[in-house]
């Protein structure tokens, strides 16, 4: 069977399941089991253990069920309210200043972590319901989480950075590291002016501000003093990385420390709530775990029938207006980004997209920063979008169909960023001409 036709059929067959109903895992899974029964036959089934097992063990993703772990404590021992609460106080002329927030922690949290989708699950399960219940508007609030997580890919320190500068040529990955850093500041403005013009338009989808006397100089004062058991949170994770004592996901284990600690100076640490947060992360992160190796399976398959490759080459051919080139090439990880596992993607992509660079005279910084963003706009994109997954495994509450609607906006902003740095390309080099 030609490329094209197997890429045609996996995509439909894929859709229409979903169509039907079936839970996204379930959906993942009958296609998987059709497609290794049709190409490989009973022998192939051995794919389905290997991308299990290639999920659960991978270091990359084991920051998730870490990352999971820690926000179940601060959310299960009531850390993550006297967090909201004191902010609240302390910036509390500001309407809609937890939006802010989470925009905030998110965008720190992704750089800490890499993984877009361990920030989305772990902050859908402690800050989401904080917010909904001060009266925050649901499709808001998933929006400043699903666009702080997606910078998770960008904003140094990146796993996929560090990969794409192993193993492409002539390029630093210091370099590479510190070209995401101010397209990653442009991203969550432009999220934080979003969010800015959407409540100025319609109040209501943030509670009020504060009146003056609960902000006062003695309140600001208890305010900050309870904040500060946090930063052994911050410490245990971001500090330890930046140095050099660990590694993200030796930092997400310490960051776990860390939460039981801020539970315990809060005095809210009991057995019972170990025990919960234990089982919810679990279950949780099984999930979105399942989700990932049915995902991988997926891409797997795309590969050993030549879809995905067939679809690169074909790219690749083209001799056409380097711009066009461009556009074409960012189509690609656009689009199959939604399907594939990022890691699995990149690792298909650099060999065949690096001779197209070279003959097209692209600087090979601007252009695998611009490839960065591509990656998370394609994780974030209904329908497929496997951050938007893990963000519904974490909120039970919350629809798939509300996901979606907020994802949009992201998409749009994700977007606008990399047109506007593909046309200012000294917004992603400027940094990097500095070493």
């Amino acid at each position: 069977m030609e490329w094209y036709w197997a890429l045609t059929l996996s995509l439909g067959v894929l859709l229409m399941l979903m169509a039907c109903g079936l839970p996204v895992f379930a959906a993942f899974l009958v296609a998987n089991f059709g497609g290794v029964l049709l190409v490989i036959g009973p022998r192939g089934f051995g794919l389905f253990t290997n991308s299990i097992y290639e999920t659960v063990t991978s270091e990359t993703f084991v920051t998730i069920p870490l990352f999971i772990l820690m926000g179940e404590i601060l959310f299960r021992s009531g850390s993550v309210e006297v967090l909201s609460n004191a902010l609240d106080k302390l910036i509390g002329g500001m309407r809609g200043r937890l939006y802010f927030l989470v925009i905030a922690l998110s965008t720190v949290f992704g750089a800490l972590s890499g993984s877009a989708v361990a920030v989305a699950a772990m902050l859908g399960r402690s800050l989401l319901p904080q917010m909904t219940a001060k009266g925050y508007d649901k499709g808001l609030s998933n929006f400043t989480i699903l666009g702080g997580a997606s910078l998770a890919p960008i904003i140094p320190p990146s796993l996929l950075v560090i990969v794409i500068g192993s193993l492409v040529n002539n390029v630093s990955i210091a370099g590479l590291l510190i070209a995401g850093l101010l397209p990653g500041v442009v991203l969550a403005t432009l999220m934080g002016c979003y969010v800015a013009l959407r409540i100025r338009m319609n109040p209501k989808l943030a509670p009020p501000a504060q009146a003056a006397e609960e902000r006062t100089p003695g309140g600001k004062l208890r305010a900050i003093v309870s904040t500060l058991p946090f930063g052994i949170v911050i410490f245990f994770v971001m500090g330890l990385i930046l140095l050099g004592v660990a590694t993200p996901s030796e930092a997400a284990a310490s960051g776990v420390l860390g939460a039981a600690i801020t539970a315990i100076i809060y005095r809210r640490f009991t057995l019972s709530m170990i025990w919960d947060s234990l089982q919810s992360s679990v279950g949780i992160s099984a999930m979105i775990m399942l989700i990932v190796a049915s995902s991988k399976l997926f891409g797997q398959l795309l590969s050993f029938v030549g879809a995905t490759a067939g679809l690169i080459s074909f790219i690749g051919d083209l001799t056409i207006d380097p711009w066009v080139m461009l556009v074409i090439l960012m189509l690609v990880p656009l689009i199959l980004c939604m399907f594939v596992d990022q890691f699995a993607f990149l690792l298909l992509a650099i060999p065949l997209y690096e001779p197209i660079i070279r003959t097209y005279g692209f600087d090979p910084m601007w252009f695998w920063t611009l490839f960065l963003i591509n990656l998370t706009i394609g994780s974030i994109t209904p329908p497929f979008g496997y951050t938007l997954f893990a963000l519904k495994g974490a909120a039970q509450d919350t629809s798939l169909k509300e996901i979606y609607r907020s994802a949009w906006p992201v998409v749009a902003i994700f977007l606008f960023g990399l047109a506007l740095f593909a046309a200012v390309p000294g917004l992603v080099t400027f940094l990097p001409s500095l070493l």
